[in-house]
């Protein structure tokens, strides 16, 4: 029941557990045997989602969370732009956020500007799941997760989502006093309009090296259209000084994505190449070579965030901007790359404002993390047209 445990010296923020929507979702879960503790980078609880399950209602929950939220500034106001036509339908909205891991931002990342009320877990936490809600993405690709098995997997799956969890192997959070385990990246995916058809759980690798960095490959099925593709969530290597082994271990991602795609074409006998969206932290600004690597790959992708520019070529000014005690850091490190002879790019969430964000920056008490997240509407080009 960690979800709903309350910061109980703030009467603002009590609710009656007996009438809660999060507290019933809760109880459905810890009524099951508990979910095991990942002990490497294989663990795949789809099997725990209970398909029978009475799902809980999103816009009640979400109604929750503004209430828990009220005396907190207003939520970030943003807007999607229509960047192309296509059969509603058939959307697939995708979301890629970087959540920021609970003991880092309480107990490393020195947001200097961010009062630590504000990263108190108990609130936050609603933050978080406020702006999951309010987008209703089909998939969810998140980095930074330390609170999977508490709050993200029983909360989602009592939505509908499947997911799949990769710890990293020597994650920075183990090092934080009263951490909640190690920190990774978590994807989910609405159980009613994919069907799982494989997921790989990888371990980056950067001159024959296994490094820390991971990545999840989930191939699906979209029940609309029968057509199958692949889904991945990543988070490189951060920090300046260490572009080489963000180059490297991009390759070994698109070498993997390579192998994954053609493994499912081949299983699913389909005659065209399995398309793929591939989310992340890539912590690396246009001009690295890990960002030159994936837009020049074989494999025919491009960047969902350049339709937001007048020229269709440019990234947007910043997916992150914090001040820490070395200043202020304002970057584009965050993208959703995905097959472009395969979907069209139908509509993309635009950031906020400097104005919106705030002197302070990020995160705060209206936005819950250090990275702002990026949300994209997808469909499927017609199959006769894609060669």
């Amino acid at each position: 029941l960690f979800f709903l445990r309350s910061n109980a010296t703030r009467s603002s923020c009590s609710m009656g557990i007996s009438t809660s929507s999060l507290y019933s979702a809760l109880a459905k879960t810890v009524s099951r045997p508990p979910l095991p503790h990942p002990c490497d980078s294989t663990y795949s609880p789809g099997s725990d989602l209970d398909l029978d399950q009475n799902l809980a209602d999103p816009l009640e929950l979400l109604q929750e969370c503004r209430e828990v939220l009220r005396n907190r500034p207003a939520q970030l106001q943003r807007a999607f732009v229509q960047t192309g036509h296509g059969d509603g339908r058939q959307t697939i909205r995708v979301m890629q956020w970087n959540v920021l891991a609970q003991a880092l931002g309480e107990g490393m990342d020195s947001f200097v500007q961010c009062p630590m009320d504000a990263l108190n877990w108990a609130e936050r936490k609603y933050l978080i799941l406020q702006e999951i809600l309010t987008y209703r993405p089909d998939i969810i690709c998140l980095q930074e997760v330390d609170h999977y098995f508490d709050m993200f997997q029983p909360i989602l799956a009592s939505l509908g989502y499947q997911s799949s969890f990769c710890p990293k192997p020597w994650s920075p959070c183990l090092d934080v006093e009263n951490n909640n385990g190690p920190d990774g990246c978590a994807l989910f995916f609405n159980h009613k309009r994919f069907q799982s058809l494989n997921t790989t759980h990888l371990r980056l690798s950067a001159m024959m090296l296994k490094t820390n960095q991971i990545a999840i490959i989930a191939a699906l099925r979209c029940q609309a259209t029968g057509r199958a593709f692949c889904i991945t969530v990543t988070h490189l290597k951060a920090r300046s000084g260490w572009e080489v082994l963000r180059s490297a271990q991009g390759s070994d991602l698109l070498r993997n994505l390579r192998n994954v795609a053609h493994r499912i074409k081949t299983e699913e006998k389909a005659e065209t190449d399995i398309p793929l969206i591939v989310c992340g932290d890539f912590n690396a600004e246009p001009s690295e070579d890990v960002y030159r690597n994936f837009a020049t790959s074989s494999l025919g992708l491009d960047s969902a965030y350049k339709r937001l520019s007048t020229d269709g070529k440019t990234e947007p000014p910043y997916t992150t901007w914090k001040i820490r005690p070395s200043g202020e850091s304002c970057h584009t490190l965050d993208y959703v790359w995905y097959s472009h002879r395969a979907f069209d790019v139908k509509a993309v969430l635009d950031f906020p404002t400097a104005e919106q964000i705030g002197p302070n920056r990020l995160p705060s008490y209206n936005y819950p993390s250090d990275h702002l997240s990026l949300v994209c509407d997808f469909s499927f080009k017609d199959p006769t047209l894609v060669s």
